[in-house]
């Protein structure tokens, strides 16, 4: 029995490993799909996805979520993942801190993040999506 238990454990923490690389390399180029406005950003979201975004209702649905990213503001962001939990073969749910930029790389915004990605047939995508800076809003 702890043989099957421990070779299952191996693969799961394989599966999270695995689950964290596509994730890190989406996350990478996050903003630089937003920095288009072409709606590009999208293809990073499942189909029916939600946005859960600070101050404001959650935004749901591929048409509400292109006109929440329409016009947004030019920005670098880096996501740097704390915590990913899950069984890395369906779901898994990632915590992050980001840090947002300027174009000329000064600092604008730092928070939190919390995604749920879920396994889909084009790989792992966003299906929930909050965030929240940690300064006040002004």
């Amino acid at each position: 029995m702890e043989v099957t238990y421990l070779a299952s454990a191996q693969s799961a923490d394989q599966r999270l490993k695995e689950a964290r690389k596509a994730i890190e390399a989406s996350n990478a180029i996050y903003a630089d799909l937003a920095n288009k406005n072409d709606g590009s950003i999208l293809t990073r979201y499942t189909d029916d996805a939600c946005l859960f975004p600070p101050n404001a209702a959650p935004v749901c649905g591929k048409e509400n979520m292109a006109r929440f990213f329409k016009d947004g503001p030019k920005v670098h962001t880096r996501f740097i993942i704390q915590h990913l939990y899950g069984d890395g073969q369906t779901f898994v749910t990632e915590e992050s801190y980001y840090e947002m930029t300027d174009m000329k790389g000064n600092k604008i915004d730092d928070g939190k993040v919390v995604v749920i990605w879920k396994k889909t047939k084009d790989g792992w995508k966003m299906h929930r999506d909050m965030f929240s800076s940690n300064h006040p809003s002004k």
